[in-house]
Order: structure tokens, then sequence, then C-alpha cells
């Protein structure tokens, strides 16, 4: 079994940094609900398909976008991460430097439930 503070490092590494959508199906449980993420009908994020398609519209704007966790605390089955976004916005060459918070919960190596709170009111400032 993978260690909750390597899986989130994980996580972020490959689902994030590397783009990889298939780690999606590898890291994330099949019943887990993404809270603070939402779909474009305004749904929380629930599974990984719905994961899927909320990561490809995200990295679809950005020609990079990195994930950089800064600091991380553990507690039992339960890590929470303070993180730093940056990326660039595809076509406009315009660069974003954003923070944000991730807690997750993890049961049998695989993430079962995450509490997001990034600041994407600062991302949108940054490319208006």
């Amino acid at each position: 079994m993978t260690d909750v503070p390597t899986l989130l490092h994980h996580w972020f590494d490959e689902v994030w940094n590397k783009g990889r959508q298939e780690a999606i199906d590898e890291l994330l449980a099949p019943d887990c609900i993404a809270h603070g993420l939402t779909d474009e009908h305004g749904n929380e994020v629930r599974g990984p398909a719905a994961f899927k398609a909320f990561h490809r519209n995200l990295l679809a704007g950005f020609s990079s976008f990195r994930v950089e966790v800064e600091d991380a605390l553990v507690d039992g089955d339960r890590v929470a991460a303070r993180c730093l976004v940056t990326g660039t916005q595809a076509g406009s060459g315009k660069p974003v430097r954003f923070t944000g918070m991730t807690m997750i919960r993890t049961k049998d190596g695989k993430i079962t439930e995450g509490w997001n709170n990034y600041d994407f009111d600062v991302m949108r400032q940054q490319l208006s």
C-alpha cells in the first residue's frame, strides 16, 4: 500500500505536472468525490470519468501547468497540502500563479475523497 504523503505527491506529479490522464484511473477510487471542483454544469466532480473531463478542460487552456506541493500535513488516512500552481495560458502566453489547499482521504492506496480550495479568482484576474 502506498503511504498517504507519497500518494498525494504522486497524484500532483503524474496527473497535473505530467498530464497523464491514465494516472487518474490508477490513483482515484471509482466513487471518489472532489469537493470544491465542479463540472461545466456546476455539479461537484464525482468519479474518474468526471475528473478526467475536469482535467481535460483545465489543461486545454494552458501550454504549461504545474502544481507544486509546498507543505503537507498527515493525519492517519488524510493529508492536507498547501500548493502553488503556475502555468501559461495557451494562445495568449499570459502567465498565472496562484495558491491553493487540498486535503485528501485515502483507502487501499487510492484517493477516495478530496477537499479543494484553490484561488481560481486570482487565476481569472491574471488572465483578464
